[in-house]
Order: structure tokens, then sequence, then C-alpha cells
């Protein structure tokens, strides 16, 4: 089968803002290319968004209950485990070349079908969640009807999540600058009309399950990027370091998170709505208020490139052979009708549901790459994830995602599930997250040791130059088995 639908014209160079036509094949290794500051930018960006400010206001929430200070922590902490997950998978771009559920392909075989259509689908759920702001916005700036707003949101995002990669790069640098500044303006305003000794109305065990509650929450923004995390580390060197990328990848991801989580907690008794509208009305209208909206349309246009641009890898991932600009285009579409939709009713219980369904999955399925690349001590052939006839079955991961994501059902805690665990011991607290990566990346390892009867992959003493990274991709060359 050819697999020439996942190439195409891509980027050469820094600032080579071309239109992207390659897919989930992996880049070769000749053509990498990017500064390592990059890495920084792109998760510090688009984070800078109303709905990390709302979800900072639900630590004020009745059924959260925690108050300021032990919000904040929440939030730290929270953010902290998340970004711990996007800091580690980002470091796999530079040596496969891949992106995140492509390089999925390897672990899961033809089972990645189902983790590559849930993520498709999670990127509209979070392209939704983000434009019902942006639209909100551009509806109060500009005087036109919510969904015209919508359609101007969702065709500046789809037009970047068309270029691709580079164009996506380019626009988060110079946009945390400008949106930076921007909330910058937004800080300074609610350090003078926030709420910065809000008590818990929260008691006993009740106040830590609502502490282990706000934990999670903080921990959903963060962790849904975990199934993104290579897509914007695969053009860079192999050799790229490491350590430079885990760290300036769990500092983008966090600090913005926090940031804005922060201004959310120290608000919320401001905010009568925790729209668009509300947080210009806290600005006080003007100048100030219009600032605001700026920046959150900025903010959408920013945070749903990256949706829409990860939902093309991830459909291909999952078989589809559509060239990726095209998929692109059909994930901003589908995110009209969901936005339309949680535009009505009762947005907080909508939105609690939808942060937390989109990303259930996610730490079972890191959790097995994790297991995998470990095993594998990070020396992967990526060049084999693009025939997916060739693929293997791959029922081992399936298993132990299906597994993690079952066990973590009894901890779950949403408007329309609650885990016996959650509504018993726990009090509301919500550790499904955390179940379901220990229990999935568990599974995982024991029936590969089962089946391999080693700890580690059993290496064949040799790999290919596309492995290591070195020119001349194809050539074997011969490593210390126990390297």
């Amino acid at each position: 089968m050819s697999t020439e639908i996942y190439e195409g014209n891509r980027p050469r160079y820094e600032g080579h803002t071309t239109l992207e036509m390659h897919g989930m094949a992996p880049i070769p290794v000749a053509e990498r290319y990017g500064r390592l500051h990059r890495v920084f930018t792109v998760w510090f960006t688009p984070n800078l968004v109303p709905a990390a400010f709302f979800i900072g206001t639900l630590a004020t929430a009745t059924f959260v209950g925690v108050g300021f200070g032990l919000g904040v922590a929440a939030i730290v902490f929270g953010t902290l485990l998340g970004g711990l997950l996007v800091a580690v998978l980002g470091t796999f771009g530079p040596k496969s070349g891949a992106g995140q559920l492509p390089l999925g392909r390897l672990s899961f075989g033809k089972s990645i079908v189902l983790p590559g259509v849930l993520q498709w689908l999670s990127t509209i759920a979070w392209d939704a969640i983000n434009a019902i702001f942006g639209a909100e916005a551009v509806h109060i700036l500009i005087h036109v009807p919510f969904w015209v707003g919508l359609l101007v949101v969702l065709a500046m995002q789809g037009l970047l999540g068309l270029f691709g990669y580079e164009m996506m790069h380019v626009f988060q640098k110079w946009m945390s600058i400008v949106l930076g500044a921007m909330f910058v303006a937004v800080t300074v305003k609610v350090a003078s009309v926030g709420n910065f000794h809000a008590a818990a109305s929260a008691h006993g065990a009740s106040l830590v399950g609502g502490f282990i509650l706000m934990v999670t929450l903080a921990a959903s923004f963060v962790i849904s990027w975990g199934a993104y995390a290579s897509d914007y580390s695969r053009y860079m060197k192999p050799d790229a370091s490491r350590a430079g990328i885990f760290v300036l990848s769990l500092l983008g991801v966090s600090l913005s998170s926090i940031w804005i989580e922060i201004l959310g907690v120290a608000a919320a008794s401001q905010v009568a709505s925790s729209t668009s509208g509300g947080i210009q009305r806290l600005m006080g209208g003007g100048f100030l208020g219009g600032l605001a909206l700026v920046a959150i349309w900025i903010g959408t246009v920013s945070v749903n490139g990256m949706n829409d641009y990860s939902g093309s890898l991830a459909l291909q991932a999952a078989g589809a052979r559509i060239k990726r600009p095209y998929v692109a285009v059909v994930v901003t579409a589908l995110a009209f009708g969901l936005t339309m939709w949680l535009n009505t009713g009762n947005l907080t219980t909508k939105f609690e549901n939808v942060l937390l369904f989109v990303t259930y999955w996610v730490p079972p399925f890191a959790a097995v790459q994790m297991v995998h690349w470990w095993r594998n001590r990070g020396r992967v052939d990526a060049t084999k994830i693009t025939d997916f006839g060739r693929l293997a079955s791959g029922w081992e991961a399936l298993v132990a995602l299906l597994v993690g994501f079952g066990a973590a059902v009894p901890f779950m805690n949403t408007t329309l599930f609650v885990g016996p665990a959650t509504s018993g011991w726990l009090h509301g607290g919500d550790i499904a997250f955390y179940v379901g990566f220990v229990v999935g990346g568990a599974v995982y390892s024991v029936i590969r040791i089962v089946e391999t009867g080693s700890v580690r992959e059993v290496s064949t003493g040799r790999r290919t130059a596309e492995q290591v990274g070195a020119p001349g991709a194809g050539e074997p060359v011969p490593v210390p088995s126990d390297a």
C-alpha cells in the first residue's frame, strides 16, 4: 500500500511558513531543524485562554469549595503533575521524528484506531470549549451574531492548522509576547479587585475531596496536551537536548496555565458569569475591556490551531488516508456544531463533563507509550508506522488501555457519572487519571514481560542510522547490545 498520502511539502527551516502537505510520516533526519527555545513558546502561548481562567473559578464553586489558598495549591500541584506527562512525551519527537499518535502505532499496532479516533474527537471537543469564548469575544467586539463570530474564529484557526507545524511555531512565538502583555494588564486589574482571602466553603472530609477534585481539574487542562506532545518537536534534530526539551516543555505548559487559573480563582467572585463578557466587565469595559476581548480572540485561535493540526495527525494515525490539511479543515468544521451546543444550557456543567471525559483515556495511553519507549531504550524505528497493513495487531497495548480505563471508572467524578470510590471514601475527589496511568502501564509491562521473558526488549545489536539520527538513513549501524 502506498504511503505517499502521509508525505508531501514541508518546512525546511525556521520561518519557512510554507503550506505543509506533509502528514504523519517521520521527518527525515537530514531535514530536521529548530532551536530549543521554541519548545517553550509553543507550549506557553496556547494556555493563555479563558478556559484556563474558567478552571480557576471552579475552586470556589459549591461542588469544589476549597477557597483561594487551597485552590492555588491544587492548581500548582495538578498543573505540574499534568505537565510532567507533556514534558516526558515531548522528548520522543526528536528521537523518532514522529507525532504522538502516529508514534503510538509502534506499540498499539492496528489497535491504534481506537486512541486515534478518541484523540481526533477530543481535539474537536477542545475546539468547541475554547471557541465558545472566542466567538463571544468577536460577537461583543464587532457586534455580529454569535454564530458569525464563531465562523470568524474557526476560519482563522483553520488557516493556522492548515499551514501546519512551522506556522504554528512562528505564531505562538509572537503571540507569547502579545498575549503575555495583554494578560499582564488583566493581572493588574485582578490584583486591585480580586478576592485573595476567599475561605473554603467545604469542611472536613468534603474539603479533602474538593481539593483532590480541584487538583484533577487543573491536571486535566494540561494532561490533554500529552497526546499532542511530540507533534511539536518532531522536526527537531535527534541530538536536541532531552533535558532541555523536558524542562522547557514543563515550564511552558505550566507557567501559563497556573498564571491564568490563579487569576480565575481570585476573580471568581467578581465575575458573575465565567464568559468573555464576564471578563470584559471585570476589566471595567472601555479600552481595557476591549483589550481583554482581543486577547481572548487571539488566544482562541492560538490554542485551536494546535487542536486542528494535532487532530489531523491523529486521524491519519487511526488509518484515514486523507491528506493532513484536509483533515484539519474537517476538524474545524465539526467544531462549529459542538460549539453551538455548548453555548446553550448550563455551560459550567457541560464544561466540566467535556473537560474530564475527553482526557480520561490519555493517561493509560501515555503510560503504554512510555513503557514501550523505556523497554526499547528509546531506539524505535518510526519508518514502520506509515504502512497500516504491516502493523502488528497491538492487542497488548489495547488491553492495557482498556483495563487502565476500566480501573479508573470507580474513581471518576462528573455530573453524568460518579464512581463508587469517589462518592464513598474519596468524598467527591477524582483520582481516575492516576489510577488509569498506573494500571495501564503496569498491565502493558506485565504482558510484554510474559511474552518476551525480559524486562527490556531483546536487542539485535544493530539498528539503522534512522534510529540513531545519523546521516545516510537506512544503513545498518552496529551498536553495543547492552547500550
